[in-house]
């Protein structure tokens, strides 16, 4: 492979290969490889020409077979790229990735035991193949089991120390099984191997909002928004976070951003309220939650800040009855909005 798609320089990967190609059309090898560098750079449909004309030059070329594959995986056809796979697996049956990545497809189809078998034979034919346990170990974790899930993250882990997936995927083990402090250690790893992990540092940021520790949570939603501008998760957690720490406006400003990337979400809309619930406009307030309640009528937050806001208002029955309604769903909230200082 050459030194710029190792060091995934790909538009000099591109410009190399295209050289090779101009000198000799049919070198099978350049297209392959030119076809993994438009893949890296998102461009799946220059990439899956490039491999059909690879494999058109030498048929039994595995690689080519394989990196289509993987493409066709990129472009969410999960079916295409098993039948390159397969193909693959036919002219090589004793690579390792081959397995893993159709393992990968299966189970995007939900063939879990088919996936389960190829994460098995991968790492008989590999057992140090960190990647096929990590693997395995999110499939077994997909699929309800704890113990064998936690067992090949730690696997993983060993094999590879610097395997910052692992560590995020293993905190959310931790997480669901309540050990915040693991969870918090991991993703901590994570991290710091891995900046750019948004979705770990939204995951920390929720830890931390749990523990109404709303600084730090907010520290970590901006990380994870600055490498991810249009996640719009962590744009509602920063809305809502932002007020409660009494930036109310700036809040209203993330919620409109999350709304455009993920529209009529309810969470998304009772924080918006309850971001004119800080700023004191009331009337926005009650419409606000009661669009949410539209969307989630079961949505406890904003019952309960639609009855906050109607108390403001004068309307003590009205707040009563919204405020009943949120405690019979969910019996702490009033402790839950303690912290947000708004009573």
């Amino acid at each position: 492979m050459a030194p710029y798609l190792t060091k995934n320089d790909s538009d000099r990967a591109i410009a190399d290969f295209s050289e090779l190609i101009r000198r000799n059309p049919k070198l099978a090898g350049a297209y392959t490889n030119r076809g993994e560098a438009w893949r890296r750079k998102g461009e799946v449909n220059r990439a899956i020409a490039d491999l059909d004309r690879a494999i058109a030059l030498d048929p039994k070329g595995s690689f080519a077979w394989f990196n289509r594959g993987i493409t066709y995986s990129d472009k969410g056809e999960p079916e295409k790229a098993i039948a390159d796979y397969n193909q693959a697996i036919r002219l090589n049956s004793i690579d390792p990735w081959y397995y893993n990545n159709r393992g990968n497809s299966y189970g995007d189809i939900n063939e879990f035991s088919r996936a389960m078998s190829d994460y098995d034979h991968a790492i008989k034919l590999d057992p140090k193949f960190a990647l096929a346990y990590f693997n395995r170990g999110t499939a077994y974790w997909n699929h309800g089991d704890e113990a064998r899930a936690l067992a090949d993250l730690n696997t993983s882990i060993r094999l590879d120390p610097n395997y910052a997936a692992a560590y995020g995927n293993r905190a959310r083990l931790f997480r669901g099984k309540g050990d915040i402090e693991r969870a918090l250690a991991d993703l901590d790893q994570s991290l710091r191997l891995a900046p750019d992990e948004y979705r770990d540092a939204y995951a920390r940021g929720l830890l931390h909002f749990d523990r109404h520790d709303f600084s730090r949570a907010l520290s970590d939603f901006d990380q994870a928004i600055r490498f991810n501008p249009k996640y719009a998760a962590a744009l509602n957690a920063r809305c809502l976070t932002r007020a409660i720490l009494g930036r109310p406006q700036e809040g209203l400003a993330d919620c409109s951003e999350s709304l455009r990337h993920r529209p009529d979400d309810a969470q998304t809309l009772d924080s918006r309220a309850f971001c004119y619930l800080k700023l004191g406009q009331f009337d926005a307030a009650i419409d606000g939650f009661t669009v949410a309640l539209g969307v989630d009528p079961k949505l406890a937050n904003s019952l309960y800040g639609r009855g906050i806001a109607k108390r403001k208002k004068g309307d003590e029955s009205g707040a009563e009855s919204d405020i009943a309604g949120a405690r019979a769903i969910k019996a702490d909230i009033s402790e839950e909005f303690r912290h947000y200082e708004i009573e």
